[in-house]
């Protein structure tokens, strides 16, 4: 879901860019965040190019986990210019995140 700009922006210069970007804070033994993968591509798809979509692995970037208060995986996070509009913990449905993206925007 990177794409090869956003892999060359640090986290920070990534969420508070102008875009509106959703972090999945995730855990490759975590079964619920394998099951958040294809939703995420599916929104990716339906939202183009108003939505951002990253993915950070809590056990490799413990520093970021511990700045947002991350306690349990998957958890999403809806930033829009370093603000956090949204953040939920679990699997959340396709039509229920794209409708929680949109409201927030």
């Amino acid at each position: 879901m990177d794409t090869s700009s956003t892999k060359a922006m640090s986290f920070s210069d990534v969420i508070n860019g102008d875009t509106p970007v959703l972090v999945d804070f995730f855990a490759d033994w975590c079964a619920p965040c394998k099951m958040m993968a294809p939703i995420l591509q599916d929104l990716k798809s339906a939202m183009g190019d108003r939505l951002t979509v990253i993915k950070v692995d809590t056990d490799r970037n413990p520093q970021v986990a511990a700045k947002y208060q991350i306690r349990g995986v998957p958890t999403l996070i809806l930033f829009h210019k370093g603000d956090v509009l949204w953040q939920q913990a679990g699997v959340v449905p396709l039509h229920q995140l794209k409708s929680i993206i949109e409201s927030k925007l």
